[in-house]
């Protein structure tokens, strides 16, 4: 069956390349989160004005690819600690956050982020929320790592495949 999720951890480039990865990703599309304003494009989102997070809409089967697997794989990528950067990446745009379109999905997403504070010093700082609005980032931006392999990520894309094996 499938079912989608939103994930913001830094530059969407990164989440985007990663998940493609894993079986079970159906579909992935970057994009604008939670913004402000309609249809915002990338000049605005990167000026903070919007308010919108750099996401990635996931669409997924969740026979093979169950949420709490999703998020496993996610906070193995990020550092949920960090507040507004990721990797090399500061700005609002790249806070780290869960967004879903099916609140009934928070408690278990909230429950997983709590159980998980025990293994942070720091506290957890991702956002869990119910999706806004969600605007696709322009076409240069869609997998744009799979085009341009020696492009900028903060995540290792080798994980995926280690990570995979591991949940």
């Amino acid at each position: 069956m499938q079912q989608i999720i939103y994930l913001a951890g830094g530059c969407f480039w990164g989440i985007q390349g990663y998940f493609d990865l894993l079986e079970g990703s159906l579909e992935t599309k970057v994009g604008y989160a939670n913004s402000k304003l309609h249809a915002p494009n990338y000049e605005l989102v990167c000026s903070g004005e919007s308010g919108a997070v750099e996401t990635l809409e996931l669409i997924y089967d969740e026979v093979v690819l169950p949420l709490e697997k999703i998020l496993k794989h996610f906070f193995e990528i990020i550092d949920p600690c960090a507040l507004n950067f990721q990797g090399n990446d500061y700005g609002t745009q790249y806070r780290s956050g869960i967004y879903v379109k099916d609140i009934e999905k928070l408690p278990l997403i909230r429950s997983f982020v709590k159980a998980l504070q025990k293994d942070y010093h720091n506290p957890i700082v991702t956002e869990v929320k119910e999706l806004e609005n969600f605007f696709e980032a322009e076409e240069y931006h869609q997998k744009y790592l799979a085009k341009n392999p020696l492009g900028y990520c903060h995540i290792d894309l080798t994980k995926a495949e280690q990570n995979q094996k591991k949940f």
